[in-house]
């Protein structure tokens, strides 16, 4: 399979192409516009692999992203603005970029004739869940511009199929981490600060909860979807590791060997959703389930920044 990754210089969208590498015998092309969250020394390591090729374009160019597609059998579309704090304090980036841009990958795969296309999501699109888990047919409801733009792209991505009968599928995703996480993000800030010996800036009291999904098994469950999901359904993608920030926190301290001194409790972020929950019966129907305990996944992401410098320092001081 020829297969075109957009974002795919970003966190997931890397280790999905790495994943895809490793462990397929298909060919991917890299799209990414390399905007600060994106860069070229994430993929460093597959440079000189020949089933893969690099394009520098932003998916808001309706051009430069048709030439690169063509020729293509598959689209798996991560190109997107991600981080909520950045979404509050500028929304229009998200709006754009998530919007309009996956309408003009959606159009694009339509116009050249892809034969599947896999839109990677959130499962913050569902809101705060007080009870029980969101499922696939939940309402939508979206409490910050990053998760309403990712609302948005959803309800743009299947209205292809309805509409144009393009073949897409969705999986929406619960909090992801690992190697190559913009150190923007809680897990890596975090842990990158700890082997710096500096504190920790946790949001409110600390009891928000989320599903925490180690990115390879993600990745693994994505190209699931892609190739063995139905067209026109969606996918809950989670690891069934629900805890609160404030838990996640104290076993980041264990693992570092850092006491509780190293909190620093922070006014919480604006609408802060409490809890995120999904059901997985739908992808676990498909034969796929995470690989990894989170008490492993997160002794191997701590161990991934601490030998890897080289790639988070120049970004936290750019940052």
């Amino acid at each position: 399979m020829r297969l075109l990754v957009t974002g795919g210089a970003g966190f997931i969208g890397s280790n999905y192409v790495r994943w895809v590498l490793a462990n397929t015998d298909d060919q991917v092309t890299v799209y990414d516009a390399l905007t600060y969250a994106g860069n070229r020394s994430t993929l460093r390591d597959v440079d000189d692999d020949p089933r893969y090729r690099f394009v520098h374009g932003n998916i808001c160019d309706p051009a430069i992203l048709e030439a690169a597609m063509r020729g293509h059998d598959a689209v798996a579309h991560f190109a997107a603005e991600s981080h909520v704090d950045r979404s509050i304090a500028g929304p229009d980036d998200f709006i754009h970029t998530n919007c309009f841009g996956t309408n003009i990958v959606m159009d694009t795969a339509r116009r050249v004739g892809i034969g599947r296309v896999l839109h990677v999501s959130t499962d913050e699109v569902y809101g705060s869940v007080e009870t029980g888990s969101s499922t696939e047919d939940s309402l939508l409801d979206p409490r910050s511009p990053y998760s309403a733009s990712k609302a948005g792209s959803d309800l743009i991505a299947r209205s292809y199929f309805s509409t144009f009968d393009l073949p897409v599928v969705i999986t929406r995703s619960s909090n992801n981490f690992g190697p190559f996480q913009f150190p923007e993000k809680v897990i890596p800030l975090f842990v990158t600060n700890l082997l710096d010996e500096r504190t920790v800036p946790l949001y409110g009291d600390g009891l928000n909860i989320r599903d925490w999904c180690f990115v390879a098994d993600n990745c693994e469950a994505l190209h699931t979807v892609l190739t063995h999901g139905e067209a026109g359904e969606i996918y809950n993608v989670g690891a069934g590791n629900e805890l609160t920030n404030l838990d996640l926190t104290h076993r980041l301290l264990r693992l570092l060997d850092r006491d509780e001194s190293m909190i620093e409790p922070v006014a919480d972020r604006l609408g802060h959703d409490r809890r995120y929950s999904i059901d997985t019966a739908k992808i676990r129907a498909l034969g796929w389930a995470p690989r990894r305990t989170l008490d492993e996944a997160l002794a191997e992401t701590v161990a991934w920044y601490r030998a890897n410098r080289w790639w988070w320092e120049p970004l936290k001081v750019a940052a």
